[in-house]
């Protein structure tokens, strides 16, 4: 005899609902959010002292970590490789990937490596180790923001809306904001400090001070305005707004130590005033600082560089003085900066450093690898533990062209000891 009809039935339905629930375990185990931290099975490094010169090219940008790691970005994944001075990327040292959440900044303070992800939380590492120090909620970033490409740049050397300020005391804060909301959150043990609620689109963060500032550029009603907010409690200090301010007000960071952190000054922009003003920021107003109108300028410390006819001249930051001029290095253009040096980048690609308080050169040589050549022009650039990592790009630039045609090899970063 043949199974009743109606049991048959039954039990195709029965089999379709395990076969359902089956599915749905594994979709669930398959997707749900996860993470997977892989920390180092080796002993940290030491810090590397390699002579000046180039150490090496790599697919993607290096953040250099207490002078002993590399740390890099990719789509769902932070980790790093060493040695720091290593030729090429390696086997990553360390590794932490979250999913589905990606990963969109990377800052680092001392040996604490501290990730931002596209649903708001906040994942400290530890460098020497990898694993995961502390965990804190956070906004989710704002919507639009820099073009990330292959090389991971945008992410781990100008990280939007994720900054890293010291306070007076000594502690560190890092700084993350997102359309309506921004909090500061203690670099060692992720404490939450404040919580604010921000107006919307209509502002947006330009970096922070050294004086442990979060600067913002405010256009919600009227010209916009310059805002300094403390990073220790959340409250507004000073709101500020430049001659001939406007709503097409640009504010530019300088002389920051890295990305948009801890920035000594600022350059305004805006309709009737094209050409830039320098302002050094501090405690109060910004204090207006002429040495670093000039496109191109930079402050290291105390001094201001900027090339003018093909002279590097260095001047006093805040009285405009000049303490001396470089006239032998040909065309040249400021490509970066960090404490004890500032970088200059010939027509020829030749990497010069200068001390900036003296103009005594430290360095100079050709930005070349292997057989690649200096026939590039710089992209991106990183600048950290005495390091510079530049982003090569394809001449002519095309930066609507996909990443094969934009950058001028796979290896596109080309990473230097000064």
């Amino acid at each position: 005899m043949g199974i009743p009809r109606g049991r048959r039935r039954l039990a195709m339905a029965v089999a379709a609902l395990l076969a359902t629930v089956v599915v749905a375990v594994i979709v669930h185990r398959v997707l749900a959010p996860a993470e997977v931290s892989t920390v180092a099975q080796a002993e940290y490094p030491q810090a590397a002292r390699p002579a000046a010169g180039v150490v090496g090219r790599l697919p993607v940008a290096p953040l250099i970590v207490d002078g002993r790691l590399r740390v890099y970005a990719a789509h769902r994944q932070v980790y790093a490789d060493r040695p720091v001075d290593g030729r090429h990327r390696t086997t990553p040292y360390w590794s932490y990937r979250r999913w589905p959440a990606e990963l969109t900044g990377v800052v680092a303070s001392g040996r604490t490596v501290v990730s931002r992800w596209s649903d708001g939380q906040l994942v400290a590492l530890d460098a020497p180790t990898g694993r995961v120090l502390w965990r804190a909620d956070g906004p989710e970033p704002a919507e639009g923001g820099a073009v990330v490409r292959r090389t991971g740049a945008a992410i781990v050397w100008d990280p939007r809306g994720l900054h890293l300020t010291d306070l007076t005391d000594g502690r560190t804060v890092v700084v993350v904001s997102g359309d309506t909301e921004a909090r500061g959150v203690e670099v060692s043990g992720g404490q939450q400090l404040w919580r604010v609620e921000l107006p919307g689109r209509c502002r947006g963060d330009v970096g922070t001070t050294v004086g442990g500032q979060l600067i913002g550029l405010d256009r919600c009603a009227g010209p916009a305005t310059v805002e300094f907010r403390d990073a220790a409690t959340g409250a507004v200090r000073e709101r500020w707004r430049p001659p001939g301010g406007s709503d097409e007000l640009v504010v530019t960071p300088l002389g920051c130590r890295s990305g948009r952190s801890d920035c000594l000054a600022l350059r305004t922009a805006g309709p009737g005033d094209a050409a830039g003003r320098g302002w050094l920021v501090g405690v109060g107003e910004p204090v207006a600082a002429p040495a670093l109108d000039p496109a191109g300028a930079t402050v290291v410390g105390e001094q201001a560089v900027v090339v003018l006819d093909g002279v590097v001249v260095g001047r006093s930051a805040l009285t405009g003085a000049e303490l001396w001029r470089s006239a032998d290095l040909g065309a040249a253009r400021v490509l970066a900066a960090q404490p004890g040096r500032v970088h200059l980048l010939t027509d020829a690609n030749d990497l010069v450093t200068l001390d900036p308080a003296t103009g005594r050169r430290l360095s100079r040589f050709s930005l070349n690898v292997g057989r690649d050549g200096t026939g590039w022009l710089p992209g991106a650039v990183g600048a950290e533990g005495g390091y510079v990592a530049v982003e090569r790009l394809r001449r002519p630039v095309d930066p609507g062209a996909d990443d094969r045609r934009y950058y001028l090899t796979a290896e596109a970063v080309i990473l230097a000891r000064t």
